[in-house]
């Protein structure tokens, strides 16, 4: 055995790394590290795991007084003083039914205790930090003794890298985290989202449980794995395996009936029994096969909704207002959607929007068919809900990122703008959501859209929109399409407004158009993603609401 082992049940640990041959690392390149990281390099050795992770830690930027190992051996004893460690009482800030023990010993098994009550005396600023055991647990496992364990944790704790996030150390981040999770599930799991929606009376319940899914639920030889390339590339690494957890869960279990009376147990059953039907190069491969957001992006996503939680005051830990109840049924009346159509949108919008209640801007019934009226009631509301019901009984909509004021930046040019996080619905007669074209298919930003045959001259200049900058103080900044580096001419193509008419569009090929009168509209549809198209290529409006969103 090599000098990693003192904490270690090797009758658990994969008998592999223990007879692969001992390799050394001398590469400092990232892009190298990285590669070596997600192939496994050094995955097979136990000792050379435990030496890469040293090195790794080691290099984290921290700030300038972090406790080391001399610290734990001061204080310890103090702390922990001759009572029995499996008895010791956690902190707060971590879940004590959420203890993972891996391949741990009996000392191995007391040490992590220990270890969070030294951490817990050490950074009095943690507030709620669930993976905390996993990561003490996992390290523990090739650490030479508790204090190298413990400096090794303090270090990743006291990073002061603002463009490497580590771990969740306070509720506002864990909570924005679980946010930004719905967010990525909404746009690149949207089958796993839609089944989640369909079982789940909360689905933002079900996402808050993604870290425990990977700090809790994954078996060693996974986390381990997965923490390799974590300490290389950060945290956007989390987010991967956790989509890909969820997909194979779909995968797996699609249309089969549900294990139990939660979803949230069935998905973690799944997790801890994942040996059975994902390898672990198969969960990262499927990982790092999914075209996530860039690393900035996803932090502008997560400063946006860490911004909508302290402006709803939810900064410490208490029950997260689900869609059922942002919804209030006795307070909602439409004369489009019922109630449970309304809560169905909710769990498409962004997450940090689906905290906020409906509120009806507009309505055909009360305002009158006038466009005018239509945007003085919109404006100075971003985002907003288009509803439309044909006479036909169809209803479809749009969500709109974008304040309708930005329409007059082009002055009497019809320009489009808008953003990424746009979409358009149909409800009746079946439900489907389009995601904005461009970004679901870019190899079509390099073509211009071309308006359909049947469009009016208004419409004929979309392929010469201009894109306005955005303010640098919009809550949803992210998905601003200059983020995407797409042709300006394309960028931005969503929604655009006159006198004379309306155009939303670009969603997998849909898009309608209404006449000034909003008594009139129609649709175009591009054949190309073999879907239905959004409602009849001209319809009579019966009736139209725009509905903003009340804190």
């Amino acid at each position: 055995m090599d000098e990693y082992n003192r904490f270690v049940d090797w009758d658990k640990m994969d008998v592999t790394v223990q007879s692969q041959d001992a390799k050394e690392l001398t590469c400092t390149e990232f892009q190298e590290l990285k590669q070596m990281a997600r192939q496994g390099y050094w995955a097979k050795n136990h000792s050379l795991r435990a030496k890469v992770y040293h090195k790794l830690i080691s290099n984290i930027p921290c700030r300038t007084v972090t406790p080391d190992a001399n610290v734990y051996r001061d204080i310890v004893v103090k702390i922990v003083g001759k009572r029995n460690s499996s008895s010791l009482p956690l902190p707060e800030f971590v879940d004590n039914s959420l203890v993972p023990t891996y391949c741990l010993n009996a000392e191995g098994i007391g040490a992590v205790r220990k270890i969070i009550l030294c951490i817990a005396n050490q950074f009095p600023d943690i507030s709620f930090c669930p993976a905390l055991p996993s990561v003490i647990a996992l390290l523990l496992h090739y650490s030479k003794d508790e204090a190298e364990c413990f400096e090794q944790v303090c270090r990743i704790l006291a990073c002061n890298d603002p463009s490497k996030r580590l771990i969740d150390q306070t509720f506002l981040a864990f909570e924005s985290s679980c946010m930004t999770f719905g967010d990525l599930v909404n746009k690149y799991c949207q089958a796993a989202h839609k089944l989640m929606v369909a079982v789940s009376e909360d689905v933002l319940e079900v996402y808050s449980d993604w870290q425990r899914w990977l700090f809790g639920e994954l078996p060693m030889v996974y986390i381990a794995r997965v923490f390799d390339v974590f300490l290389v590339e950060g945290y956007k690494v989390l987010y991967r395996v956790a989509l890909a957890l969820l997909k194979f869960f779909h995968k797996v279990r699609a249309g089969q009936p549900m294990e139990s009376d939660s979803i949230q147990q069935d998905i973690r059953a799944f997790v801890r029994d994942i040996a059975k039907s994902v390898s672990p190069e198969r969960l990262l491969e499927k990982a790092f096969a999914i075209r996530l957001f860039s690393r900035k992006e996803i932090q502008l996503l997560q400063m946006a909704n860490e911004k909508a939680l302290q402006q709803k005051g939810i900064t410490v830990k208490q029950k997260r207002q689900n869609v059922h109840l942002a919804v209030h049924a006795e307070n909602f009346k439409s004369e489009i959607v019922s109630v449970k159509e309304m809560r169905d949108i909710w769990s498409w919008i962004p997450e940090r929007f689906a905290l906020c209640q409906p509120l009806l801007l507009f309505t055909t019934l009360e305002h009158g068919c006038s466009l005018s009226r239509f945007y003085s009631h919109s404006e100075g509301h971003e985002p907003t809900l288009l509803l439309i019901k044909t006479t036909a009984k169809e209803v479809c909509g749009a969500y709109l990122s974008t304040d309708w004021s930005e329409r007059r930046r082009g002055g009497n040019k019809l320009s489009f703008f808008g953003t990424g996080e746009c979409f358009v619905f149909r409800l009746q007669p079946e439900v489907e959501r389009y995601e904005w074209v461009i970004i679901k298919h870019p190899e079509l930003a390099t073509t211009e859209l071309e308006p359909e045959n049947h469009a009016s001259p208004a419409s004929s200049t979309l392929s010469s929109s201009s894109v306005p900058s955005d303010p640098s103080d919009r809550l949803s900044p992210f998905l601003s399409a200059r983020h995407f580096n797409l042709p300006s001419k394309t960028a931005s193509m969503f929604m655009a407004g006159s006198s004379e008419c309306i155009i939303i569009g670009g969603g997998d090929g849909q898009a309608f158009y209404l006449d000034a009168d909003l008594n009139h509209g129609r649709t175009s549809h591009c054949n190309t993603f073999n879907n239905q198209p959004l409602c009849s290529e001209s319809f009579q409006i019966s009736v139209l609401e725009v509905w903003g969103f009340r804190d």
